[in-house]
């Protein structure tokens, strides 16, 4: 199987922003298998292109996704951000499970069935634990950049 995907580092980039606005963009680059340079520059591009703005507080950026902004290239154009991140852009953590069942009912891709899901034992997240240390990516990911797919 080849190494390509259906969108471009740009789509990338975007999907991991409006995951977490409040990313480093060094976790960005490890998250999309790019340098953080890259990444730099594609924050750049979105911003002057009105698909991000970027809020300091403090010493760290929070990046504001515009969902009303139409994608770029013409097929896509009759489509705006926020219906492709609806699509492809889940949360860094599921919903809750009072949030499931309503998520559920308003997404219709989610399947078919309308009965939640058998009950399973709440886990708690162990707090204390420290996370995996991230793998550094092999190589950059040299793709074409400037569209979001």
């Amino acid at each position: 199987m080849g190494d390509w995907t259906f969108f471009s580092n740009y789509g990338h980039v975007l999907v991991c922003l409006a995951r977490n606005r409040e990313a480093r963009l060094r976790d960005v680059a490890a998250d999309v298998g790019i340098t953080e340079r890259a990444v730099q520059k594609i924050v750049r591009d979105l911003q002057k292109a009105g698909f991000i703005t970027i809020t300091k507080q403090g010493r760290c950026n929070r990046y504001h996704i515009n969902r009303r902004k139409s994608l770029r290239h013409s097929l896509e154009s009759h489509c705006n951000v926020g219906k492709l991140l609806n699509l492809v852009a889940r949360p860094a953590r599921g919903p809750s499970a009072e949030e499931a069942p309503a998520q559920r009912a308003r997404d219709p891709l989610q399947g078919a069935s309308s009965d939640p899901p058998a009950e399973s034992p709440a886990v708690e997240p162990d707090r204390d634990k420290k996370k995996p240390a991230r793998k550094k990516p092999a190589a950059p990911d040299v793709r074409q950049q400037g569209d979001l797919f």
